[in-house]
């Protein structure tokens, strides 16, 4: 089965299709439980690690994932005002700074996803707001439904000691597989105005969607083209929802960013 693509216009298309038709019969809201991930470009869903080295292959460097957190712990030390909870924390820090790591950014908000597919004008060019439903993830690896913190990967897969970054590291091939979300902790202002979570993959030998397509879960997925034509509109709309750097990126450097895009 194919990954379900569909078309938008609009901002408001987009909110449309990813607003359940009928209220949860318990809350009795039209709350989406999904997160969503905006790209400016067509393509696979690639983690920075699976980017590390190119993409003409991708993937050529998950041998150094290792060694890219040993040395982020071994220079991180200085600027690290409060000490990580754990070696989850530390990896999610190392991520949030741009270190290359397996995990792939998401967030709860199809509008700030929206802003992340369209900020960069660029050529014309399709764009895409990929939505994924995290609990039909933890149901096919029989996992809680439930939006996991740092403190719950150390026993996601504990046997004998506490589930480590370094143990999935050193995962065999012939282990079982998983993927789940989790929410980071509030480790800056960033974070929280982004409304950001992470996806945690233990295959880093191909993208995203093919690993779901491989456990057939492409249904978890959903893909909101923007077309080309589209773009423009649909960062207009943002701007006018204020959703841009200035509230995603709140420090000088999201200020600075939102009026050089708006005055452009």
């Amino acid at each position: 089965m194919a990954i379900a693509e569909v078309q938008v216009n609009s901002l408001g298309e987009l909110l449309d299709k990813v607003t359940p038709g009928e209220p949860d019969q318990i809350t009795r809201r039209r709350r989406d439980s999904g997160v969503y991930r905006g790209v400016n470009v067509v393509g696979h869903l690639l983690t920075s690690l699976d980017q590390l080295g190119g993409l003409n292959p991708p993937h050529t460097k998950a041998a150094l994932e290792g060694h890219l957190l040993r040395n982020f712990i071994r220079y991180s030390r200085p600027y690290l005002s409060t000490p990580p909870a754990n070696e989850w924390e530390l990896l999610v820090t190392a991520q949030h700074y741009g270190l290359p790591t397996r995990l792939l950014d998401w967030t709860n908000s199809p509008l700030i996803a929206a802003h992340f597919a369209t900020v960069d004008g660029g050529e014309p060019r399709d764009r895409v707001v990929w939505r994924l439903d995290w609990r039909q993830l933890h149901r096919a690896f029989k996992l809680p439904e439930l939006a996991f913190m740092v403190q719950d990967l150390e026993n996601l897969l504990r046997q004998d000691h506490p589930f480590t970054p370094w143990k999935l590291f050193a995962r065999r091939c012939d282990e079982p597989a998983f993927a789940c979300m989790f929410e980071p902790p509030s480790i800056d202002e960033r974070i929280v105005a982004q409304a950001a979570v992470f996806t945690l993959c233990s295959d880093t030998s191909q993208s995203f969607d093919d690993f779901l397509k491989q456990h057939d879960l492409e249904t978890a997925l959903t893909k909101f083209v923007i077309p080309a034509a589209a773009v423009g509109r649909v960062r207009d709309q943002l701007d006018l929802a204020s959703v841009d750097e200035r509230r995603i990126f709140p420090d000088l450097g999201g200020v600075a960013a939102q009026l050089r895009r708006y005055y452009s």
